[in-house]
């Protein structure tokens, strides 16, 4: 076996052992693994068959790979926030590590890279590594700004990296692990400090910061400004919901991330110009190396150049890599295979950055780029460039649509013709315009009106193609994974083989497949996919509350949770994921405790999404504001009646409050095999728990029944009273609440209370999503944070 063959296991097992440390629950020991690491050169020295030296060689790039993401991960993991610091005032000194953005409630955030801890004992008792060495913050007043300096020291009151965790959709806390940064929080106090030092990354941010403050200047009387500064400088600071809502619905969200599109075009550019101004020289002036060479430098300059001023981002610095790597296979003449420098840029992009399987565009760009490498390397180098940018995007179409499932996207039934359009458009016209326009920016101050004329025209045209695309109303079925894999193999093995016939009857299966899926929905309906056992599930949804409740192919949703418009909605980022993940597709019974934001949260969203039957509310009045045109509510009593299986359910609303967290509609689930009898109380007060529990006639424990109760109004300590407590004396006390709220929720006296009658307390906070499934004879308590990976912290009885 060749020793290119060699280099490409050891290659290709380094990558594979980064990626799967992220599929870990604990990070591995490190002597542990250097110790394996000796074990598997050993095999590979001493062997005497030749594929015993191959698998030594695997072994040992895979256990490099984990010893390499396992030393930065660690290291990451040690400079977070120490527990005993949350909550103080902390002074710190440094500079901005980003641009800041203007953030919800007038508030301005930023990165921030702290250079020293000025607060009493903090370096004293905590050594440097720590410390977190980057702060995600918000910055709330009258005064902010978006110029708030780059050199400053500042107030703050920090806590750990924290965000709700769910068994499917997007983490917060996962996206501040992958960034770097060791604590959140809000600046009590700002004011510039010129004597912090600035290193190189802090100059390049400063000059970053100044670029795009000019350029915004200049450019922000453009029609299409945030598309223009998101394409030409890679700032997306300025991009509005609605352009992320059209974005995503065409899936072209990719042609504002500077990614390997752009620097790829930029590269292409830069190479064609250098090469004929080269080939304008006399003959023999250069040999062809020396053309070569010229070319590829000024491919990787241009590049480079593009790259820092797109903010040198994660997807930037990977696109950059892969550039670079393909311009020294191709330009360089090479004999180095393709997958080759496939690989080497895939490991040199894992060395920079062993991080990078965290992102979704590192599967994205890495899968497009194994289909194309694939597929011109093996039939489309012949086809001719229009058919060849064809058939590219439907295999990349194809050949992405498991990743995205897996990913948890779906893949938009337009997003092949959007990028059939988009991507012409933005390569042909849009991005040579825009090099020109910052050229003649640059040159020519005077140009502006010009430069903003032309490229209003441009992105214009993009703009409303997209926008028409987005609003065409052609639903699909959601597919499930087998049928999305053989689809993407059915397309690929079509646009491989060269045979006319097979192709044909690949069209013919893919149109009876679709046929099939509308077909079986059709017939299906709005059916769910059923469950052995009940179950109930209390989602984290932060200072809010959302239940989901399920027996064989019934659905009860209790409340949605929060939403802010423009901020956050926990239908849209819990509720929505979750719920098709588990193949809901049908809500059966969709109960509102009562109107407050934080229970009846992105309830047109939910509409909109779902089919939703009988709506039931302790607050009819107050929720018809909240729900579409000819939604009918119930009012929330004991004279309605709601059939689930073999589970009961007690409905129960105070006779005497008509609003507010006392309105809220009680609902008691009872189950007999196993005995368990369930409360979900909203957010009543103390006044209404007695009224409960004299109409109830609750007395402690029934016998054998292991009873839950969530906890009335998150743990507040205007509800759970001692009479409350002692006479649930519930097994298990759930509180909903946000970490570290401002609230307070739960109330240390509360958590107490529940605990003094011998039950066990959980808090989505600390716990994440809650799920408790009725099997045969037991209760089954799962945690989602136990599941979690690595990075994520696990549970907390707090």
């Amino acid at each position: 076996m060749s020793g290119s063959f060699m280099a490409r296991v050891g290659l290709g097992g380094f990558a594979c052992g980064v990626i799967l440390l992220y599929s870990l629950a604990v990070l591995p020991p490190l002597h542990w693994l250097i110790c394996a690491m000796v074990v598997a050169v050993f095999i590979t020295f001493t062997a005497s068959s030749r594929w015993l030296r191959v698998v030594g060689i695997l072994l040992t790039g895979v256990i490099a790979g984990l010893v390499w993401a396992g030393w930065q991960a660690d290291n990451r993991q040690q400079s977070v926030l120490p527990e005993a610091l949350e909550g103080r005032e902390l002074e710190v000194s440094g500079y901005l590590c980003d641009v800041p953005s203007e953030g919800s409630f007038s508030s301005v955030r930023f990165g921030f890279c702290v250079e020293q801890w000025h607060s009493a004992g903090v370096s004293e008792v905590y050594p440097p590594h720590e410390l977190p060495h980057q702060l995600r913050l918000a910055w709330y007043g009258d005064d902010v700004t978006t110029t708030p300096g780059h050199r400053l020291k500042l107030t703050v009151v920090l806590k750990r990296p924290h965000g709700a965790v769910n068994p499917e959709g997007f983490r917060y806390e996962s996206w501040l692990y992958r960034k770097g940064f060791g604590a959140t929080g809000t600046i009590r106090e700002l004011s510039r400090d010129e004597r912090v030092g600035c290193p190189l990354r802090c100059q390049y941010h400063h000059w970053r910061g100044d670029l795009i403050e000019a350029t915004s200047q200049r450019l922000s009387e453009a029609r299409h400004f945030p598309l223009m500064i998101s394409l030409m400088i890679g700032y997306r600071g300025y991009m509005q919901p609605e352009h992320w809502g059209v974005l995503k619905a065409t899936g072209t969200i990719h042609l504002v991330a500077i990614s390997g599109l752009h620097l790829g075009l930029i590269a292409a550019g830069a190479g064609f110009i250098c090469r004929r101004l080269l080939l304008t020289l006399p003959e023999r002036r250069l040999s062809p190396a020396q053309l070569r060479g010229i070319v590829f430098l000024a491919v990787t300059v241009a590049s480079l150049g593009y790259a820092l001023v797109a903010g040198f981002s994660v997807p930037t610095r990977r696109a950059l890599i892969m550039v670079v790597i393909a311009g020294w296979v191709l330009l360089g003449a090479r004999k180095t295979g393709t997958f080759t420098g496939f690989l080497i840029a895939l490991v040199l992009v894992l060395l920079s950055d062993p991080f990078s399987p965290l992102d979704q565009g590192f599967w994205l760009s890495f899968g497009a780029v194994s289909v194309l490498v694939l597929l011109f390397g093996l039939r489309l180098g012949q086809e001719g460039w229009f058919r060849g940018l064809l058939l590219a995007q439907l295999a990349v179409f194809a050949g992405l649509w498991p990743i995205l499932s897996t990913l948890g996207q779906a893949q938009p039934v337009v997003g092949l013709a959007a990028n059939l359009f988009a991507i012409p458009w933005v390569s042909l016209v849009v991005m040579p315009l825009l090099v020109v326009g910052a050229a003649l920016l640059v040159l020519v101050p005077a140009a502006d009106a010009l430069v903003i004329g032309v490229l209003d025209l441009v992105f214009g045209v993009l703009w409303r193609g997209l926008s028409w695309l987005a609003d065409l109303e052609f639903i699909m079925p959601a597919p499930g994974t087998l049928t999305i894999v053989a689809f993407s193999v059915v397309v690929l093995v079509a646009l491989l083989v060269p045979f006319g016939g097979y192709r044909k009857a690949s069209v013919g299966v893919v149109t009876l497949g679709i046929a099939a899926i509308l077909f079986r929905a059709g017939a299906e309906g709005q059916q769910n996919a059923p469950v052995a056992y009940p179950e109930l599930r209390v989602w984290d949804v932060g200072q809010g509350l959302s239940v989901m409740l399920r027996e064989q192919d019934r659905v009860l949703v209790y409340d949605t949770g929060p939403a802010l418009e423009g901020v956050y909605s926990s239908v849209e980022s819990v509720l929505l994921p979750n719920l098709r993940a588990l193949g809901v597709r049908r809500i059966d019974t969709l109960v509102i405790s009562h109107g407050d934001g934080d229970h009846a949260g992105g309830l047109p969203l939910l509409f909109e999404s779902f089919d939703v039957g009988r709506v039931i509310t302790g607050e009819p009045g107050r929720l018809a504001g909240k729900l579409p045109a000819g939604v009918d509510t119930e009012a929330c009593s004991g004279q309605v009646f709601v059939e689930m299986g073999e589970l009961e359910l007690n409905f129960w609303s105070s006779s005497g409050e008509a609003e507010g967290n006392d309105a809220s509609c009680v609902l008691t689930i009872f189950s007999t095999n196993p005995p368990v009898e369930i409360v979900l109380p909203g957010d009543i007060t103390r006044r209404v728990e007695k009224a409960f529990i004299a109409e109830n006639s609750r007395e402690g424990k029934s016998g054998d029944r292991y009873r839950v109760v969530l906890a009335p109004h998150h743990g507040s300590k205007t509800s759970s009273s001692e009479t409350w407590v002692r006479r649930m004396a519930p097994d298990l006390a759930i509180f909903s609440a946000g970490y570290r709220h401002r609230f307070g929720h739960p109330h240390p006296e509360v958590v107490e209370r529940y605990l003094s009658v011998g039950g066990d307390v959980m808090n989505t906070a600390t716990s994440g999503a809650i799920r408790l499934e009725l099997g045969s004879g037991s209760v089954i308590t799962t945690l989602a944070r136990a599941r979690a990976p690595f990075w994520i912290r696990k549970p907390e009885n707090r």
